[in-house]
């Protein structure tokens, strides 16, 4: 029969599993009570303090976790998350590889590592941790989700694609693995199916301005300008202190022959960073096409001061933060 501490536990860790934290942490604190030498409790309601940004209260549960038990590899894994979430990534390998040592059949161990791993740029090693975490766990979405991000970053967007997809195949609920697929695609030249990815990456977050930001690139590369312009406009709106968007949208509207449209988008693009010589030159480009050849000529004397070197006789403009 269960102890009473344990039932505090498992209490804690379904309130935990449901979001509230408050209620597993209350659990936890029980089973504490009733027991302060078992380590287990500490690393869980370190982990629910963890969950809700309280990362004093959570590194010393952790702490004291690996006090009580230093061959529990669930605590060296939780203090891990805190170190890896608060951005101490040499750390939290140095807690994952521990809670690997412990327990080399810690699938998520081998995935948190290979985060932090990636957080280093250490590519290769982000691979490797994700490939053992999917042969220990063939159906953990976050460690295709990982090593597909790898594989992005590497270049290598065929095989970024499939673990996508694999990840995508598994847990079909996070905006971010479909942005990634869909970055994938324009990187291959598929553009329909980036543009469906980074739809559906709206549909289930549409507060993210990079996401209309990006399809709008897709759709700028397809020459579809109107929807360019929907797309940058709804990821100014989102933000609207990125000069980018702007700066896009004003691309877009120059292609379409709207100067007027892109002279005010290059200006507030101007505004925002002032430092960016393209930002003249567009402006430049359309004042010339609409002939006000002494502002154009202001604007590209400008553009050459910080650096660019300008061809004033461009038929088209195309951003120059393409992904």
């Amino acid at each position: 029969m269960p102890s009473p501490e344990d039932e505090a536990t498992k209490r804690g860790n379904l309130l935990r599993d449901k979001g509230d934290f408050d209620g597993a942490i209350a659990s936890y604190s029980e089973a504490i009570r009733r027991n302060p030498q078992n380590a287990q409790p500490y690393s869980s309601r370190g982990d629910a303090y963890l969950r809700k940004g309280e990362f004093d209260k959570a590194i010393t549960d952790f702490n004291k976790a690996v006090q009580l038990d230093p061959m529990l590899a669930e605590a060296y894994f939780t203090r891990g998350n805190y170190h890896g979430w608060t951005g101490k990534f040499d750390q939290a390998i140095t807690d994952y590889t521990e809670a690997i040592r412990l327990n080399p059949q810690f699938a998520e161990a081998f995935r948190g590592r290979g985060v932090a791993y990636q957080k280093r740029g250490e590519l290769d090693k982000v691979v490797a941790d994700c490939t053992e975490a999917i042969r220990l766990d063939p159906q953990s979405a976050k460690a295709y989700w990982g090593r597909a991000h790898a594989y992005e970053m590497k270049g290598d967007f065929g095989k970024s694609i499939v673990d996508f997809t694999e990840s995508i195949r598994l847990d079909s609920r996070h905006a971010e693995v479909y942005w990634g697929r869909a970055y994938a695609y324009h990187k291959t030249g598929e553009f329909d199916k980036a543009i469906a990815d980074y739809t559906e990456a709206i549909r289930l977050d549409p507060e993210q301005a990079s996401t209309y930001y990006n399809r709008g690139l897709t759709y700028f590369t397809r020459d579809d300008y109107d929807n360019a312009v929907a797309d940058f406009t709804d990821a100014a709106l989102l933000n609207p202190k990125d000069d980018e968007a702007y700066c896009v949208r004003g691309c877009a509207h120059y292609n379409k022959g709207d100067y007027d449209n892109a002279i005010t988008d290059f200006t507030t693009a101007i505004r925002i960073n002032p430092k960016d010589g393209y930002r003249f030159y567009a402006r430049g480009c359309s004042y010339l096409q609409k002939d006000e050849k002494a502002k154009a000529d202001t604007d590209f004397t400008q553009a050459q001061k910080l650096g660019l070197s300008v061809f004033p006789q461009a038929s088209s403009l195309t951003p120059q933060a393409f992904p």
